[in-house]
């Protein structure tokens, strides 16, 4: 399954990487008042690089963020067991 994966993101940076190499016209780009005329090639990279950076720590974040509520949902498990079974530590 990781071979599936590491296709797909070949692809698809591939594809993105061609795109670019064709678009190397200038566009005006706009944001929060601020205007910059780059080209189409250097705006696509940048937002593929914001894209894959924060999808990546994205991701990180919900695993951490689930492994830590599994291991603290098996310890309060674990504790209303020894409570109701009269056991200790």
């Amino acid at each position: 399954m990781r071979w599936i994966y590491l296709a797909v993101i070949i692809l698809f940076a591939a594809a993105t990487i061609i795109f670019a190499l064709q678009s190397f016209e200038i566009v005006t780009m706009s944001f929060l008042g601020f205007a910059a005329r780059v080209p189409l090639a250097l705006l696509v990279a940048i937002g593929y690089l914001l894209g894959a950076a924060t999808g990546g720590s994205l991701f990180a974040l919900l695993c951490r963020s689930y492994e830590g509520s599994r291991r603290k949902n098996d310890g309060l498990v674990l504790n209303r067991y020894r409570f109701l079974s009269g056991r200790r530590g």
